[in-house]
């Protein structure tokens, strides 16, 4: 089978599933969701990671391959769940050793080339995504594998390694976490019975619940091929990120600020600020708009120290909400004050003594944002989301090829801005994934044109 996009082509060489390396014990074949898997995207979200040719894989993409597949396969014995199939009712997974798919594919093309114009097209990386994930939604998430991961030959020797999961069994910290140790795995020859880096107890600690009992419906969203995200790759180097903290510091030194904001809280603000902009010259008015910043709670939760390596998700949304009127001169401090105000508020209010008390505080935050009529549930309202994955171990996946090159994120499913430090350097790197129309303002926009580079 032959994927195009523009002159590029994807050959898919063989399908197979990988299984663990020894049978999943009959006491784990039941792996039961927690309320926060419930509450999670009803989505497939692709990795994809692009190592160049070294002197470990050039001319020896077979070898390569083998130990990729022999070290995914002990490493499953561990994180059994990504071998499994959900069960019926959606409600659990089914851990009888099912296997991972597994996607041979090559692609005419040499990495270098590539990479040439996939830093200025960032949208060229959906060639190398497992195919059968493009169109997974709420229909049709649930009969497709829980993890698909394909390996992409370039002709120069140069590899693409794609890893997609379905979000409702495990959020981001999961999957880095999994790519980081069968990383390690696959370069140092782990054996089987050493392998235990994650924790499988959030359905004992959040049991599911009847959802409609504590959330407000979910709000609809835009059919997605109706939306037409595309990404665009965006850059701020350590000297710009200097000059918008000398911005800020202004702003602390007049008092208007009372602390020092972190860079990921500058970036998110001068970003947000942009799409607002954007948003406003499409509309001829400000609009309102809010911001979900994903919280990984697995550190937050000082009272439940037992979930700081849990499989499975534990994220929760901030909802930071921009009015026009309570910001009116859009001054950059104010977006950045407004984003820690809420994240440290959000926080607050999650970091109770019971999961029962966790899980009505999250309740009431997502019924008064993003579930409610007059924020989430109205097509006046901007929506957008960001996450920051600095600092997780990422691009530190050397499965002995190196670390990779280019990395990317998503499912294009909604309006988002993904956080990750730069390759090299001090840098920070932003994949944006916008509607067509909104990019071609957004990146117009002064201070992206500033203090960014695509």
């Amino acid at each position: 089978m032959i994927f195009q996009k523009e002159t590029m082509e994807v050959e898919i060489l063989s399908t197979k599933l990988i299984k663990p390396s020894s049978p999943t014990p009959n006491q784990l074949q039941n792996y039961k969701l927690s309320f926060f898997d419930q509450i999670a995207d009803e989505a497939h979200l692709p990795l994809v990671l692009f190592y160049p040719p070294s002197d470990n894989n050039t001319n020896k993409n077979t070898t390569a391959e083998e130990q990729l597949e022999q070290s995914l396969s002990r490493i499953l014995t561990h994180v059994y769940p990504v071998a499994g199939r959900f069960t019926e009712d959606n409600s659990s997974i089914n851990c009888l050793d099912q296997g991972v798919k597994f996607i041979k594919a090559k692609v005419n093309c040499k990495l270098n080339d590539f990479l040439e114009k996939a830093h200025k097209d960032v949208n060229l990386a959906l060639s190398c995504w497992p195919q059968d994930t493009w169109d997974v939604d709420e229909t049709n998430l649930f009969i497709t594998p829980i993890t698909i991961v394909q390996v992409t030959k370039f002709n120069c020797g140069g590899m693409a390694l794609s890893m997609s999961h379905a979000h409702t069994a495990m959020d981001g910290f999961t999957t880095f976490t999994l790519v980081h140790e069968w990383s390690k795995v696959c370069k140092l020859g782990i054996p089987t019975e050493k392998i235990k880096f994650l924790s499988f107890n959030l359905a004992k600690i959040f049991p599911p619940r009847d959802v409609s009992k504590i959330l407000l419906p979910r709000v609809p969203q835009e059919n997605r091929m109706d939306a037409k995200l595309v990404a665009k790759k965006l850059y701020i180097n350590q000297d710009s990120i200097s000059r918008l903290r000398e911005e800020l510091t202004k702003s602390t030194d007049s008092g208007a600020l009372c602390f020092k904001p972190s860079r990921v809280e500058m970036i998110i603000a001068l970003l947000w600020r942009a799409l607002i902009r954007a948003s406003e010259k499409q509309h001829g008015h400000l609009r309102r708009s809010i911001m979900g910043i994903p919280i990984n709670l697995r550190t937050k939760l000082i009272s439940l120290p037992q979930v700081e390596k849990s499989f499975g998700n534990l994220v929760i949304d901030a909802p930071v909400k921009f009015v026009p009127e309570e910001i009116p001169n859009m001054e950059l401090h104010n977006f950045v004050k407004l984003i820690r105000d809420t994240v440290t508020k959000t926080i607050t209010a999650c970091d109770k003594n019971s999961p029962d008390d966790v899980v009505s505080a999250l309740a009431n935050i997502y019924n008064e944002s993003f579930l409610a009529q007059e924020w989430g549930g109205n097509e006046k309202v901007d929506m957008f989301t960001s996450s920051s994955l600095c600092r997780f171990p990422i691009q530190e996946a050397d499965f002995g090829w190196g670390k990779p090159c280019l990395m990317h994120f998503g499912s294009r499913h909604n309006q988002y801005c993904w956080l990750y430090d730069a390759e090299c350097g001090n840098g920070i790197c932003v994949q944006v994934d916008l509607k067509e129309n909104n990019m071609h303002l957004f990146e117009c926009d002064q201070d992206i044109k500033h203090f960014f580079k695509f």
